[in-house]
């Protein structure tokens, strides 16, 4: 196949670090918004960026463009593209949706209409279709259709590469991994000193910083992506990527990562997941109130995702709990770069410090942000 857009989808927020990932690979960067950088390349390309990007969603290799003004036009346009060279007759397709037309009421019919399109041209090629449905554990394909313009891409990725396959036990409301990774980042910490993690609820943060510091490419913990179900998927190109990327994991950390939580019901939910992921032997676990956390000499980052009080009465009940999160950095994390994540920026003004940094993200619709506050080892120097 032919060196192509390929388009990269991420969280709202989260594409100056998708892009930052993205020409560490070296990958060029051609264009990227809110959600989603474009780069260039081959199928085989995608691959890579299946296996090492952290904070993207979806690696959408683009097919072709074209204009349809209503369904119709649209069965037809998608019925020219020879969706024999890319399609197993005896495989399986989903197809899947991004659609603003005025002509449209349900944006399944589209999806319907691109289907019927795909399998009819099998059909006449092959005297068989493949199957068709939701899943997509195996061939995916993306429409992309605003107005009159319409792009179609293999979805390469299937499953969104935000589901890492290590989180069994979610625990509440749990950070998305994808987030977890950007927040990382955004914090500055790559695997130098030591990463505290209270209220850890279900371990994302601390299993995320784990894998980051062991340079150990996300996308290994996966055996299915959608690429795979494509015609000519290089099996022997793949197993080499893995193997590559497997020599150059960590084999030890040179510093802590702790996670704590009052429940211990989060805690188990977060030993379970780490153990999934396989870095449960380097974090350590411990069941208390987040002003206990251990916190060992060396620096590093401390972070905290309190809840955000979303709920009538919630709000003023943590009034106390932002407070004592300046008091814990203030006592216990003299030499480290604080940090708290949260949605609600009223019970931020408790924690009673000025933060150095407030770094935008968006948790799902929720409007958050990173706080960050320099806590220095006595006085501060002029």
């Amino acid at each position: 196949m032919k060196k192509t857009r390929i388009l990269i989808t991420c969280p709202k927020g989260i594409s100056p670090y998708l892009k930052e990932e993205i020409l560490k690979l070296e990958f060029p960067v051609k264009s990227d918004s809110v959600s989603r950088v474009e780069t260039e390349g081959l199928i085989e390309d995608t691959m890579r960026l299946n296996l090492f990007l952290r904070t993207g969603h979806r690696v959408l290799y683009h097919i072709r463009d074209f204009h349809a003004s209503d369904p119709e036009e649209l069965y037809a346009e998608v019925k020219k593209i020879q969706w024999e060279d890319y399609l197993h007759e005896d495989g399986y397709v989903c197809v899947t949706s991004s659609v603003k037309n005025s002509t449209i009421s349900d944006t399944r019919y589209p999806n319907l209409k691109c289907k019927d399109a795909i399998v009819d041209r099998m059909s006449e090629k092959f005297g068989r279709r493949p199957d068709s449905g939701p899943l997509r554990d195996r061939a995916v394909i993306h429409l992309y259709w605003e107005n009159k313009d319409c792009s179609i891409y293999i979805d390469t990725s299937g499953e969104p590469l935000s589901k890492r396959r290590y989180r069994k036990i979610p625990f509440r409301a749990p950070m998305q991994e994808t987030l977890a990774a950007a927040v990382i980042m955004a914090t500055g910490w790559s695997g130098e000193g030591n990463f505290i993690n209270p209220m850890c609820g279900s371990g994302t943060l601390a299993i995320e910083a784990a894998i980051i510091a062991l340079n150990r490419p996300p996308g290994l913990l996966r055996d299915n992506f959608g690429f795979m179900h494509i015609k000519g998927f290089n099996k022997e190109l793949w197993s080499r990527l893995r193997e590559n990327a497997k020599s150059s994991i960590k084999k030890r950390l040179d510093f802590r990562i702790i996670a704590s939580d009052l429940s211990a019901k989060a805690v188990e939910a977060a030993k379970n997941n780490a153990e999934t992921a396989g870095v449960a032997h380097l974090i350590e676990f411990h069941i208390c109130d987040f002003r206990e956390t251990p916190v060992p000499e060396g620096g590093g980052v401390v972070i905290l995702n309190p809840e955000y009080g979303e709920r009538m009465g919630e709000e003023k009940a943590l009034k106390d709990t932002y407070e004592g999160m300046g008091d814990f950095f203030k006592q216990k994390c003299k030499g480290y770069t604080g940090c708290i994540f949260t949605g609600n920026l009223n019970l931020a003004k408790k924690v009673g410090l000025k933060a150095k940094r407030r770094i935008q993200f968006f948790n799902g619709s929720i409007e958050c942000r990173l706080l960050e506050y320099e806590l220095y080892e006595g006085s501060r120097k002029p």
